[in-house]
């Protein structure tokens, strides 16, 4: 300070004096507490915020000059007392940082300064406003410490009162104490041991409120354990921003944004990675690089132990660490370096679950699948449901359990740790039981809910237990699809163990369920294994049912009609063997289809024609409507509108015949097949409005039925008859929904739509006849 320059306190006394003002006087005239505006000239608090300054001023009826000069003594400094100027206390930072710009963005909204347009009470300079408490939670290793830091860094310049961190050793075994805590901060913002001495334990939470009140500050408290270690920590006014870092969620915190962290974006983790081991040996080995950004999990402290493993070993090549870090036995082991190991970090958290929490997040390494459901995780621990879904809470709460829709996911590190504490703490026997419970209840549940869509079965029996609500046809279909990748893991695990009438029972189930999920992706699987199932059996009308489905997978939902040929043709051997006139009618049915998609009209028409006539001779309605389509669909591929018309529409009547007789889904689907294939007649003879209006009325019905993949095969379908119709924007807007419709659609028929999309760009930009450029 030069010597014109004066302390502020000292020039507020100063000044206030010369206009013969008292204390109480200014505060009256001022708006700041008489005990701020002494504290201030005693030096026992920060000068003021500006919005503090400018209010003295007025109070004092400063002219110019003299106000510049409190505002000057204000920015130059503070009088010692409880706070040292630029008190910064952060450890060495991290450069190497990528990726979490969202995060940071909003970390820099919620530290924008106060509103300037008020005055505060009693604390001389007591920043406007609550302060911002943000806790930033995610599982181990996901770079929550060093997020905050990079926060810090960035923001440091909008807190001029100071930025500290403190540890609070959440993970230790005896993290310390509130209180404990509260001294440090105290004494790092200068507070006179004396004062902490004269104050007593008792009144160190006042004087810490107190102290904090009075600046704007970043204040960051890293590795929380709990809501209690962190709630009295916790400034009460002032602009103090609070970076509170935890592995748990703190839940009971209350007034607190919250800021989740999880895993990089891939790109984020390429460029870390890169960052780590240079730019050179990242190009050249980009696919290896890829490899082991996703082996770690796109994992920040995973990413960072394989860069510096990279980095210290110049001889290795990026591809040597991916094959090291394919194997998942040595996965963990490999991802250490020198006394960094990512299962250390999970041993931190792990240790601290209850003995309930740890038996259940080890026994989750048994699930198959990428996530579960409350009722699955019971299985495996023999909890009622409502116990099991208080634990899986627990586990999300401490950071090691995602959540996202009553689902619950263990990432694949956190699954392979879990895995190797399974392996170290339980008895092989309880290991192998837990997962046979788990599997045994998949499958049977699989069956009462597939046959919500078979013919004579329908709801669960009266006698039925279950755990989970299948109380609906919708609600059947939603358990059967969130919970697929662990009832086929199941089905697959009792195919290899030569649980045949198991296999077959669970296929059979799910026979017109597929008809509503044609494309997951799995179902030449299931049914392929319940063919084997069905021959290991012995038993030919099995054998020839499975066939007859495996057919039809092969056939549509692989998109490999020819292929499908040889299953059909040994189902109607066996069929015939077995003496079952439905299970020929449906091994011709499928051969039928299977020679018109390769345009073999003569064996469709054949197979066809042996199909409803078995159909019939078997008393067989459900064989019969999807044989009398597959017979218009031919009719229809040869030119035949008229004929094919009048057949689809034998359908229809049959099925308004039927009434309750039909369940509603198969009702619904046969319906909209049939109704979009008189609307495609209708187009083929150029009756367009016709052909629209039975399309349309195919689309909504399947849509309202919710199999998406005949909406998006008849959207496709309505789409080209509005382009032939010359109403392009109602095409587009087809298009346009078949491509939105997503994974569950037909992928041939949304590859096409996007196509049509692209046309109608192009001919969107394309000049009209007779225009061009000389």
């Amino acid at each position: 300070m030069s010597g014109q320059e004066v302390a502020f306190g000292p020039l507020l006394r100063s000044m206030r004096r010369a206009k013969s003002l008292t204390i109480e006087a200014l505060a009256e005239v001022s708006g700041v507490s008489e005990r701020g505006i002494g504290d201030l000239e005693r030096g026992r608090r920060a000068a003021p915020q500006r919005r503090t300054v400018a209010a003295l001023a007025d109070g004092l009826g400063l002219d110019d000059a003299d106000r510049e000069r409190l505002l000057a003594a204000a920015r130059a400094g503070r009088t010692p007392g409880y706070s040292p100027v630029g008190v910064r206390s952060f450890p060495r930072g991290i450069d190497d940082f990528a990726g979490r710009a969202d995060e940071l963005a909003e970390l820099e909204a919620l530290a924008a300064p106060p509103r300037q347009d008020r005055t505060a009470g009693e604390g001389g300079g007591v920043p406007e406003g609550q302060p911002v408490v943000v806790v930033i939670h995610g599982p181990p290793g996901t770079g929550k410490t060093t997020l905050a830091l990079r926060a810090a860094r960035r923001l440091a310049d909008r807190f001029p009162d100071g930025q500290l961190m403190v540890d609070l050793r959440g993970t230790d075994d005896s993290p310390p104490a509130p209180s404990e805590l509260m001294v440090r901060v105290l004494k790092a913002f200068g507070v006179p041991d004396r004062d902490l001495a004269k104050a007593g334990p008792q009144a160190h939470p006042a004087l810490y409120r107190q102290v904090l009140a009075d600046r704007r500050c970043l204040l960051v408290l890293d590795n929380a354990r709990d809501e209690a270690q962190v709630r009295p920590l916790l400034p009460g006014s002032g602009g103090t921003l609070v970076l509170v870092t935890s592995r748990r969620v703190l839940t009971g915190l209350d007034d607190v944004h919250r800021l989740p962290l999880g895993r990089l974006e891939p790109a984020e983790s390429a460029a870390f990675l890169t960052s780590l081991v240079g730019e050179a040996r990242a190009t050249a080995e980009p696919e290896a690089l890829e490899e082991v950004a996703r082996l770690c999990e796109h994992l920040p402290l995973a990413l960072r132990i394989a860069g510096n493993w990279l980095a210290t070993r110049t001889g290795w090549t990026v591809r040597r660490l991916a094959d090291r870090l394919a194997s998942e036995e040595r996965r963990l082991d490999a991802l250490s370096a020198g006394d960094v190991r990512v299962a250390t970090a999970f041993d931190l958290s792990y240790r601290q679950l209850t003995p309930t929490a740890a038996r259940l997040f080890r026994r989750l390494s048994l699930v198959p699948g990428p996530d579960l459901g409350a009722a699955c995780a019971a299985r495996l621990t023999g909890q009622d449901v409502h116990d099991a879904e208080d634990t899986l809470e627990e586990l999300v709460e401490a950071g090691l359990l995602g959540s996202a829709e009553d689902r619950y996911r263990l990432h694949d590190l956190l699954c392979l740790y879990g895995r190797g504490r399974l392996v170290a703490e339980d008895d092989e026997a309880d290991i192998e039981r837990a997962r046979r419970s788990m599997f045994r209840w998949l499958l049977e549940t699989a069956v009462v809910a597939g046959r919500w869509y078979e013919p004579g079965h329908g709801a669960p029996p009266a006698s039925w237990r279950g755990t989970v609500d299948l109380s609906s046809a919708d609600k059947a279909r939603e358990w059967l699809q969130t919970e697929s990748a662990n009832w086929l893991a199941a089905l697959h695990a009792a195919a290899a163990e030569g649980d045949h009438a198991t296999v077959v029972e669970v296929a059979e189930s799910l026979h017109w369920f597929s008809d509503q999920w044609i494309f997951w992706g799995h179902w030449p699987e299931v049914f392929g294994a319940a063919v084997r199932s069905a021959e290991a059996l012995g038993d030919p009308l099995l054998e020839a049912t499975q066939l007859n489905y495996h057919a039809w997978a092969v056939m549509l939902c692989e998109g490999r009609p020819r292929d499908s040929i040889p299953y059909t043709a040994r189902a109607l051997d066996a069929a015939r063997r077995a003496g079952d006139a439905g299970q020929q009618g449906w091994a011709h049915a499928y051969a039928s289809w299977a020679h018109r998609a390769l345009g073999e009209d003569g064996p469709a028409a054949e197979h066809s024609d042996h199909a409803i006539a078995l159909f019939e001779a078997a008393g067989d309605l459900h064989g019969l409507l999807q044989a009398l389509i597959s017979r218009a669909a031919h009719l229809r591929g040869v030119g035949r509108d008229e004929e094919a018309i009048e057949t689809y529409r034998q359908v229809l009547t049959r099925l308004d015949e039927a009434g309750d007789r039909l369940e509603p889904h198969i009702a619904a689907f046969t319906r909209a097949n049939a109704l979009a294939g008189v609307g495609g007649c209708y187009g083929s003879l150029g009756r367009w409005e016709e052909a629209v209006e039975y399309l349309r009325t195919s689309v909504e019905l399947s849509r309202t039925d919710g199999n998406i993949a005949l909406e998006s095969r008849y959207l496709l379908s309505l789409g080209d008859i509005l382009l032939q119709a010359g109403r392009p924007a109602e095409a587009r807007e087809a298009f346009t929904r078949c491509v939105a419709l997503g994974s569950d659609a037909d992928p041939r028929r949304v590859a096409e739509a996007r196509s049509r999309l692209a046309r109608l760009d192009g001919d969107r930009h394309r000049p009209p006849p007779g225009v061009g450029v000389r």
